[in-house]
């Protein structure tokens, strides 16, 4: 590569050269993800990858992809770029072990404006603290110029991560029960959810980003925004391997309570939370205020404080918060049940028992 030079694609807006010092940038962060199983460095036309499939009966390989969204417009703002990549590949890892997979390997595709070799290796250096994170390795990726289509400073990113569960270890929602516990996983904060309308609820454009505010306990607007989103992945298997019977997990992203939890019950069941015990996060409280938002809105918009929902039996219910605590989810607990019925989600004091 260091005799790969185009003067005309240069002339173009595409700096190739860029992109060769941008991978030598990244190579340290990439380096800090390999685990058993990479067969590969970066550099190659495809990420090499052995998993090791001892011990299953059934082998199978879940797949999850996504991105940042507008939250990318406050990392440009602030002029921080080491914190999305680790949304990014949280919003992929914790999907896929909603299913009980584990995370086994992690790609990236960045869009760019004009090649910055600094933003992009730092861009990735989150990528790579997502995947050591979550236990995976950080295999491959692409940064892509588009001159002419963004501006300069502009750029975009999406991750795809593969996992493997064995079948009989799936996590069916089929088998969420009447009187299973709901678990709930403290959130960062709004994670990477939510931000067109938060954006509009602080004018983003024209914001203090920097001031500490009051409201959010002395730290500032920009910091609790672009707080990184929270990976749940060595929680959850913490669980499975101690044999906890995880029957539902839901991760709630975009969409809120209303949309993501049903998604982990079967029909003629909802999730009742107990208002009392759910997080009251300042800045959820300072959107509601200051967009004049319902709180229906608000908990079909943003996680409210739980960043993903786990359903468990009731008489496991203290073992598995024991072993979340030791995982390092200190604040885990209770925050509702099962019931029969068919509003998806409702909030309730406490539960009805179990006829």
């Amino acid at each position: 590569m260091e005799h790969s030079h185009s003067s005309a694609y240069a002339a173009a807006g595409v700096d190739i050269t860029a992109g060769y010092e941008g991978v030598r940038l990244m190579k340290p962060f990439v380096e800090r993800t390999r685990i058993p199983g990479v067969v590969s460095g970066i550099g190659g036309f495809g990420g090499l990858f052995a998993p090791d499939l001892s011990g299953m009966t059934e082998p199978v390989f879940v797949s999850g992809t996504d991105g940042v969204g507008t939250k990318l417009r406050l990392a440009q703002l602030l002029d921080r770029h080491d914190t999305v990549g680790i949304d990014c590949v949280a919003m992929c890892v914790n999907d896929i072990i909603c299913c009980g997979a584990k995370p086994l390997f992690f790609l990236d595709y960045i869009a760019i404006g004009k090649n910055d070799a600094e933003k992009v290796a730092s861009i990735v250096s989150g990528v790579a603290e997502g995947c050591v994170q979550s236990g995976c390795a950080l295999i491959g990726g692409e940064t892509a110029e588009h001159p002419g289509v963004m501006a300069p400073d502009d750029y975009d990113i999406a991750g795809f991560a593969v996992g493997v569960v064995d079948r009989p270890k799936i996590i069916d929602p089929a088998r969420v029960r009447e009187g299973d516990a709901l678990i709930g996983l403290p959130s960062s904060g709004v994670h990477s959810n939510g931000f067109s309308l938060v954006r509009k609820v602080f004018d983003i454009e024209h914001a203090d980003l920097t001031a500490p505010l009051e409201e959010l306990e002395g730290k500032s607007l920009g910091e609790v925004l672009l707080a990184p989103t929270k990976i749940y992945v060595k929680a959850v298997l913490a669980l499975l391997e101690a044999g906890i019977d995880l029957h539902g997990t839901s991760h709630i992203t975009g969409g809120g309570f209303y949309e993501n939890v049903p998604r982990m019950l079967p029909q003629g069941l909802e999730a009742r939370f107990y208002a009392a015990r759910l997080p009251r996060l300042p800045i959820f409280e300072l959107i509601a205020k200051r967009g004049n938002i319902s709180e229906r809105d608000m908990f079909n918009t943003f996680n409210m404080g739980l960043g993903m929902v786990l359903a468990v039996p009731q008489d496991q219910t203290e073992k598995a918060l024991e072993l979340l605590h030791a995982a390092g989810e200190t604040d885990a607990e209770e925050v509702g049940c099962v019931a029969r019925g068919d509003a998806g989600v409702s909030f309730c004091e406490v539960c009805p028992p179990v006829v």
